[in-house]
């Protein structure tokens, strides 16, 4: 459900989210207003607005969680993503050289990063990973060892070609995990179930300015189901409308693959 939810444009999203809850909301405070009369709801305000407090209270205090938790994650993306153009660019360096197998290597790397942009980033949004990709890393770890196979690199510069590998396997399975969204559905359900007692709430009130009431209530909407909009969006950090783009990897292969 949250993936289906973060594939769709952000404009048809908020219209499922916000827009159209919101416009129920307001239409059934006022069936509710005119059905009951101000007279019968007026008599819920006390203990109702005490109620409604400490839900309001628990519900945002939830929201802002998740949605701190949730961006935290998606800043690990970037971050992930970052690691791994840092960790490529520092392998082009190491292998420079005249050698057949230094120039294999950064042919490997070059295909690695391109298979990562071409094949990888579309497999994640589909919460997958690329078996291209996968055989673009191992060539790439078989091209190190055939480097240090030739004798002509010294121990620590190895050690470091090789760490430099492993950050980069690290980085990769980082993001595909990370792809694969981030809030589990229990939260979900608690979340969008919070939000329909949370706006529900309103509807027990009344007040004889009836269109002040119902603009009130259509802010609380907004701001509840906007809130969960940002965590929609950003649950898949590499899926729909707003996600992290391979742009660090793809600076990488413009700076250092070989010119045509």
């Amino acid at each position: 459900m949250s993936y289906f939810l973060s594939s769709l444009p952000l404009w048809l999203l908020i219209a499922v989210i916000v827009v159209i809850p919101t416009a129920l909301a307001m239409c059934a405070q006022a069936m509710i207003h005119n059905r009951v009369g101000v007279a019968g709801l007026a008599r819920n305000n006390e203990i109702a607005g005490f109620k409604f407090a400490t839900v309001g209270v628990i519900y945002a205090v939830l929201l802002a969680f998740t949605v701190i938790v949730v961006w935290e994650k998606f800043s690990d993306g970037q971050s992930a993503v970052a690691n791994e153009a840092g960790a490529t660019a520092a392998l082009y360096r190491y292998a420079q050289g005249k050698e057949p197998e230094a120039a294999a290597m950064r042919n490997a790397l070059t295909g690695y990063l391109k298979a990562v942009i071409e094949d990888d980033w579309p497999a994640m949004a589909r919460e997958a990973e690329s078996p291209a990709t996968v055989q673009a890393l191992d060539s790439l770890y078989a091209a190190a060892i055939a480097l240090e196979q030739t004798g002509s690199r010294g121990v620590a510069h190895m050690e470091e070609v090789f760490r430099q590998l492993d950050n980069v396997t690290a980085a990769r399975r980082a993001r595909i995990h990370l792809a694969t969204g981030l809030v589990p559905n229990v939260i979900w359900i608690v979340l969008f179930m919070g939000a329909l007692l949370t706006v529900g709430f309103t509807l027990f009130f009344g007040s004889e300015n009836l269109l002040a009431q119902v603009s009130m209530t259509g802010v609380l909407s907004v701001l509840v189901t906007m809130g969960l909009v940002v965590i929609i969006s950003i649950d898949h950090p590499f899926t729909g409308p707003v996600y992290i783009h391979p742009d660090a990897l793809a600076l990488v292969l413009s700076d250092y693959q070989p010119a045509k």
